[in-house]
């Protein structure tokens, strides 16, 4: 159906779409092919791709970015020549910022002065004013090149160029590179901001919540009804111990308990919703697996963690510093997955009582003096093999529940069991 009969017939006819036209071919590749691009990597390969068909001799290319991330100081991807288009991508934590790798490297002076650097590789002593000089010329390059890029907020990423021709950068190889700057810097920043998005999300509310808040569940109400096992762990005698250490020794007391809870609960698929004091609450969705497959992860976590705990009680004792009690409660059930609290400040989390049944299952964990317990909900999909703690009424909850635990491993208080 033409465009005459189309409008004859009052049907709108989609526009065609509109591509820059730049009159500069490699600015043209950046807000065409360029931007097209997925991922970070994706660009860099092709960038590279598109500037050696158009006669640019680079054989070594570079994207170091500062990053916002918890464990990642700087992020590197490279790209070499030969290497059938692909890019591999390093991850730096923040330990590097005083390592001589980047003391050492002409990296520093383009990161914190906004020096461009250009060395040739092929002068006598070329290698010996940075190590890595020394590595580029084993490899035959012959030219290298650090320019900074510049965010709106500063210089937060560079690129590093470097030739095997034999006489190196042209001029105009040169002229080419730093002319790209300008607006690679702004595909590079867009690239950046999404992922910043993503890893802060992801650290302060999780994996899963975060892909769902960046996908559009914003609204105060955007809920859905899920099954997962749930999680949940608290300290014993905190506050006895918060009155006797200060807030530096609690922090980091702190931290070494939910890093030996949380990493186990991640590493079997569960997300860790929040933590709460030092409590802490997470779920093994069954989205994707059956029950029994989450109540095993789930379980499999536990007994990580309560491994990793034992470990650093031995090493608490070792160093004469206060061992942390702790109890760790499983239960499977429904619950009311989303977005809650007020208009302009939410919290996505799971409510329903299901979570009112973990917490309480938990706090069993202390009057029967035991580590570990799950409902039968969760045992009974657990192939490992459990033993009862007896029924037990849970506070708030209108019947008595049955409690199982690990072989070995009995109640020291009974009197509420029936």
């Amino acid at each position: 159906m033409d465009q005459d009969l189309n409008l004859k017939m009052g049907i709108a006819t989609p526009a065609p779409a509109v591509e820059a036209n730049c009159p500069d071919a490699d600015v043209q590749w950046i807000v065409t092919t360029g931007r097209r691009q997925e991922t970070l990597r994706g660009v860099v390969a092709e960038l590279c791709r598109h500037l050696v068909e158009t006669g640019l001799p680079v054989a070594r290319m570079m994207l170091s970015i500062r990053m916002l991330h918890p464990l990642v100081a700087a992020r590197g991807i490279y790209w070499r020549q030969g290497n059938a288009g692909c890019t591999e991508q390093i991850d730096r934590g923040h330990g590097v910022l005083q390592d001589d790798t980047y003391l050492k490297s002409p990296l520093r002076p383009a990161y914190e002065q906004g020096q461009t650097v250009r060395r040739r590789l092929t002068a006598p002593g070329a290698g010996d004013e940075f190590p890595i000089l020394k590595e580029l010329i084993d490899e035959g390059m012959t030219d290298y090149l650090v320019l900074p890029v510049r965010f709106t907020d500063g210089i937060r990423a560079l690129t590093t160029w470097a030739t095997d021709a034999k006489d190196g950068f042209s001029d105009a190889d040169i002229a080419r590179i730093g002319a790209l700057m300008p607006v690679l810097a702004l595909l590079f920043e867009v690239h950046t901001r999404g992922e910043l998005a993503s890893t802060v999300l992801e650290t302060y509310i999780g994996g899963d919540a975060g892909r769902r808040v960046l996908n559009g569940n914003i609204k105060r109400g955007d809920s859905s009804v899920i099954k997962a096992v749930l999680w949940y762990c608290d300290l014993r005698g905190f506050t006895p111990l918060s009155e006797k250490l200060d807030g530096a020794e609690l922090i980091a007391i702190l931290n070494e308990y939910f890093q030996r809870m949380a990493a186990p609960v991640t590493a079997h698929g569960g997300e860790v919703l929040k933590f709460i004091g030092d409590a802490m609450l997470a779920i093994f969705p069954l989205a994707s697996r059956d029950a029994e497959t989450a109540c095993n992860a789930a379980l499999a976590a536990a007994n990580e963690a309560l491994a990793a705990m034992k470990s650093y009680s031995g090493e608490c004792d070792a160093c004469g510093k206060p061992g942390l009690n702790f109890g760790v409660a499983l239960h499977l059930g429904e619950v009311t997955y989303g977005n809650i609290g007020a208009p302009d400040r939410l919290d996505f989390t799971v409510i329903g009582p299901a979570v009112n049944r973990v917490v309480r299952i938990e706090e069993m964990c202390r009057q029967l003096n035991i580590e570990l317990l799950l409902s039968a909900d969760v045992a009974k999909h657990c192939g490992a093999e459990l033993v009862s703690a007896g029924r037990h009424p849970l506070r708030g909850v209108g019947e008595a529940l049955e409690l199982f635990t690990l072989p070995g491993t009995r109640p020291t208080r009974t009197a509420a069991a029936q």
